[in-house]
């Protein structure tokens, strides 16, 4: 398994440790001009539980990975925060961000797979 597929399977775990729903995989590498290779979506049910999620991706990727984002954004509200690992975009949003932004159908023409939630 290359790297990024690596980091992207790394923050799916740093996500479902903290009990991220709804999370999906979005895999650009077949779409040129693609800002990452892939994206990952998910939420939380409240601020603080966005906030959780970014801080559990960023535990998870440096430990597991040996990765640090590029940027972070958006964690002084915790509706919607952003993760950018060069390859791989985190998006954690609260649900009605989510259903408004709808990333996944933005990006509808790519492979997208849906992580059952763990309960």
């Amino acid at each position: 398994m290359n790297q990024t597929k690596e980091l992207v399977k790394t923050i799916v775990e740093g996500l479902q440790e903290k009990k991220g729903k709804n999370i999906v995989t979005v895999d650009l590498t077949q779409l040129s001009g693609a800002v990452c290779e892939y994206m990952v979506i998910c939420e939380g049910n409240t601020p603080t539980q966005v906030s959780a999620l970014s801080d559990s991706v960023w535990e998870f990727a440096r430990k597991e990975a040996g990765e640090k984002p590029l940027s972070i954004d958006g964690g002084q509200n915790a509706q919607w925060i952003g993760m950018d690992y060069g390859t791989v975009l985190v998006h954690i949003f609260l649900p009605e961000q989510r259903e408004f932004y709808n990333l996944e159908n933005l990006w509808a023409d790519s492979k997208v797979i849906q992580i059952p939630n763990l309960d």
